[in-house]
């Protein structure tokens, strides 16, 4: 071989070349959106860290850069293949002082400038070596073989909690990861900027997608760790280039170990990287093509409407008479899909230390549930259900009679949160009474929708049976995963929505499975907006369930207000509809009209935000959908200390335009400019806050 040689792949949408070294490991040289490389390709990093107990870093730093195994793997053999849209690059090296193996597969599908990575590890050597961190890819952030100046480069990246998920900002890199005049000092960076996830709620604090933009030459970097678990991402500078590394559990922030006995692997979770000369926009796009492809099972047709009884409406105390009128009411309206949210299992409003059962109550539905579901089904909707599968009440009749193994625990002891246990989905036990459950449910109810919540977190996880709590977490999460697949094969039609506190577990391990993702508990419809239009940058619009939840109290522009915001996303409607007047029940069924025309452009549609990304005290916000022939488009006024809004449209630079207002509602005062502007402004409405849905297309 000769001292660096370079291998080139691509899906024709994406070009990616890897340096091929006798004395250097496999690293990435190469990166771009629509060329095929030239010479001279940059030098490029490590493709692969490996992180153990026996040898940490080559040099000492809190970066995941720089292993000391990572350093010495060679190149043994490379292998390309396609599997349906597919295109597949499958790397394997080796290194011969621990004889691990590493094997990295690349796989991106046809059209999508997007690489979704995982690395697999083989013991082939004599000794156990002990895991403390695997990159599921590790790269430097090159513009075709250019790297990047750091001080050019733009941050996107999220923060959630519950009641206030998808935070975003956008701020200069710098202000996170100064200037420190490496090359004066001839070593490379210690530090690093590092964002990880807390225990079991993947999207609890930090998110797993973030974005790198150039502001100058318009290059994107956009990136997602696919796992309903612990992950990490850092970004790291040396003297020569800007590295990303993506990460599972890591021992550092997960407690996170694993013993990788003589001839055992190891896969880490997937991750994906997506890259556009068109800035975050173009970089969306791209992720959302390849979150789409990920979707390969995903339902076909016109996505149907949902009425849930849970937010602002019944709260989780449902019961035959509180539900038959809404059923009526929802009908109406046009919703397609009838869930009856939490408390349908249990006789009292003190069910939350007592689920796990899940039989229906017959205090709440004397004559059964199926009198309600009966109902639901003869006003020509689907029969939903609300399920909590991975908790048990410590009051609950489960808690005793499946076995200790089939629960989380730490040092011998159940691990106890907020009053229940939690399930450990490695254990058939607790897999065969989730299957029993869902199955009957099905079977007795006709129920085709699951509305599936997880409202406690497991801590570091479980030492029961594995190397340490981190791993016993992620065997977890992956039989979790696992079992969803079963649920999927034996109930193919069934819809299943993703829910934990709304949306604490936010990733596409979860969503390349579910069909919705719940964005939020938020009962205030003022503090909605912000959360609605940024779930669009982790989530495909047509799974982002933003709420909808008009109430008879509400005047006819608060009513448009909350409508609003469920409208380009998938429409979760709740309300007492059944105590609305005729006029606004109209509004309701107006709203709900409008959702159903768009959703077949929403499915093939990808984000934009015209005005700029939202921030969570915004007056004014904005989120738009790039549909084949118009862009569909959300404004939100939440203040009036600001009465103009400017839109920048550059589709229809240098063309006049027609814009339609979805419903009845007057819109806003509106002036298009044709160099790309549409500026907006309030009409006068006694301070109230106002939002609409408009299309924009060429005149």
């Amino acid at each position: 071989m000769e001292n660096n040689s370079y291998m080139e792949w691509s899906n024709g949408a994406l070009h990616v070349a890897l340096r091929i070294g006798r004395d250097s490991p496999v690293g990435v040289a190469y990166l771009h959106p629509a060329e095929a490389p030239s010479a001279p390709l940059a030098s490029g990093g490590a493709l692969v860290e490996i992180l153990t107990v026996e040898e940490g870093r080559a040099r000492t730093s809190q970066r995941y850069a720089e292993s000391a195994i990572g350093k010495r793997l060679r190149y043994v053999g490379h292998t390309t293949t396609r599997d349906g849209q597919w295109h597949i690059l499958t790397v394997l090296q080796r290194d011969e002082e621990t004889g691990l193996e590493a094997e990295v597969v690349l796989r991106a599908a046809t059209g999508a400038a997007t690489v979704q990575a995982v690395t697999t590890l083989r013991n082939s050597g004599r000794k156990p070596v002990w895991l403390q961190a695997v990159s599921t890819l590790a790269l430097p952030l090159l513009a075709g073989h250019h790297s990047v100046d750091a001080a050019t480069l733009q941050l996107a990246s999220a923060t959630s909690q519950w009641l206030g998920e998808n935070q975003w900002t956008l701020e200069e890199l710098r202000r996170n990861l100064p200037d420190l005049n490496l090359s004066l000092h001839a070593q490379d960076q210690r530090g690093h900027l590092l964002r990880s996830s807390t225990s079991s709620w993947s999207t609890g604090g930090p998110l797993p997608t973030a974005a790198l933009v150039d502001a100058d030459a318009q290059w994107c970097w956009m990136w997602q760790v696919e796992h309903n678990g612990g992950w990490a991402w850092e970004l790291s500078e040396t003297r020569g280039a800007l590295g990303l590394a993506l990460l599972g559990p890591t021992d550092d922030q997960h407690s996170w170990l694993h013993s990788l006995q003589p001839g055992e692997e190891f896969s880490t979770v997937p991750a994906a990287l997506a890259i556009s000369q068109k800035g975050l926009h173009g970089a969306l796009a791209q992720m959302t093509s390849h979150r789409r492809a990920l979707r390969a099972q995903a339902l076909q047709g016109r996505p149907p409407v949902i009425y849930n009884d849970f937010m602002n409406t019944l709260m989780g105390d449902p019961s035959t008479h509180r539900l038959l009128p809404l059923v009526t009411a929802a009908a109406d309206a046009g919703a397609d899909i009838f869930c009856i949210d939490a408390g349908w299992y249990d006789d009292t409003t003190d069910w939350w230390d007592a689920v796990g059962e899940w039989q229906p109550s017959t205090a709440r539905f004397p004559n059964g549930l199926s009198e309600v579901t009966d109902a639901i089904s003869s006003s020509g909707m689907g029969v939903g259900l609300w399920l909590e599968p991975e908790v048990v009440g410590v009051r609950s009749p489960m808690a005793a009679s499946l076995p200790e193994e089939a629960f989380l625990q730490r040092r011998g002891v159940r691990v106890v949160e907020h009053g229940r246990y939690h399930l450990d989905f490695r254990h058939p036990a607790a897999r065969d009474h989730l299957d029993e459950t869902v199955d009957r449910l099905v079977e007795d109810f006709n129920t085709g929708y699951f509305k599936l919540d997880y409202n406690i977190t497991a801590g570091t996880g479980t030492d029961l049976g594995t190397s340490s709590s981190g791993d016993g977490l992620l065997g977890h999460n992956r039989a979790y995963l696992d079992w969803l697949d079963g649920v999927k094969a034996r109930h193919p039609q069934v819809i299943i929505e993703n829910c934990a506190s709304g949306a604490m577990r936010q990733d596409y391990a979860l969503l390349a499975r579910l069909d919705l993702q719940s964005t939020s508990d938020q009962q205030d419809p003022m503090l909605y907006p912000p959360i609605a239009a940024n779930a669009f940058l982790s989530v495909l619009p047509e799974q982002a369930a933003n709420w909808a939840y008009p109430q008879p109290e509400m005047d006819d522009e608060e009513i448009r207000f909350t409508m609003a915001t469920g409208m380009l996303g998938r429409m979760c409607l709740s309300g007492f509809l059944d105590r609305m007047t005729t006029s606004q029940l109209a509004l309701v069924r107006e709203a709900v009209s409008a959702h159903k025309e768009v959703l077949p452009e929403i499915q093939a549609s990808t984000a934009f935000y015209p005005s700029g990304i939202p921030l969570w005290n915004d007056q004014w916000l904005s989120v738009g959908l790039r549909a084949s022939e118009r862009d569909l488009v959300t404004v939100w006024q939440r203040g009036h200390a600001q009465n103009e809004l400017t839109l920048h449209l550059p589709r229809w630079t240098g063309q006049e335009i027609t814009l339609r207002w979805l419903g009845s509602g007057k819109g806003f005062e509106t002036k298009w400019d044709p160099s790309g502007y549409l500026f907006l402004s309030a009409t006068p409405r006694n301070g109230h806050p106002y939002a609409a849905t408009f299309t924009v297309q060429a005149a």
